[in-house]
């Protein structure tokens, strides 16, 4: 049982994190075939570091980890063109490179914040299987195209009660998925 959750969570990891690297790698001027790349390197990574993982009594949970990992993994990998060396010219370049910010922090930022949405997104489609067309355009219509609940109730041909009802069930949903997922890793 263990063995098939792992699975689980490292299949629901790379259907996550995998689109989560190639956006970020894409952004910092890597062509397709390069994020591509990186997302292998990423994931082997993680492989050559699972025995370590699995020896550690005091290892919590394996999302948790391959999370960790693959953020550390790909910022490094990310930064690394950035942070070689690239020769001295005199005092002047050496203060101009004092003065660029350091992008393993941007990175990180980017990086938590394409996570955070594509668990959104992953929750919003397993709920969006499992509520009706009215139901889900409620939600739509006022949560993500910023339509007043007049107007979404207006289009949906619906009374205004009902549209918040039913925007409100999706988000809670949505909600409670984004947890549970959090809660795994």
């Amino acid at each position: 049982m263990k063995h098939a959750e792992d699975v689980a969570a490292w299949n629901d990891f790379v259907s996550i994190y995998a689109p989560v690297i190639f956006r970020v790698a894409c952004r910092h001027g890597f062509q397709n075939a390069d994020a591509e790349n990186l997302i292998q390197e990423v994931l082997l990574a993680i492989s050559r570091a699972l025995p370590r993982w699995l020896q550690r009594e005091d290892r919590g949970s394996f999302r948790a980890w391959l999370l960790k990992i693959a953020r550390n993994e790909a910022i490094d990998m990310l930064t690394r063109r950035a942070t070689r060396p690239i020769g001295k010219d005199g005092l002047e370049a050496e203060r101009l490179l004092a003065e660029v910010p350091d992008p393993r922090r941007d990175l990180s930022s980017q990086f938590d914040l394409e996570y955070e949405q594509a668990v959104f997104q992953w929750a919003a489609a397993q709920v969006r299987d499992s509520v009706s067309d009215s139901t889900w355009q409620s939600f739509c219509l006022t949560h993500v195209e910023g339509l007043s609940v007049d107007m979404a109730a207006k289009q949906l041909n619906m009374r205004t009660g009902t549209v918040y009802v039913a925007r409100g069930r999706v988000m809670n949903r949505i909600q409670e998925l984004v947890k549970q997922f959090e809660d795994k890793r």
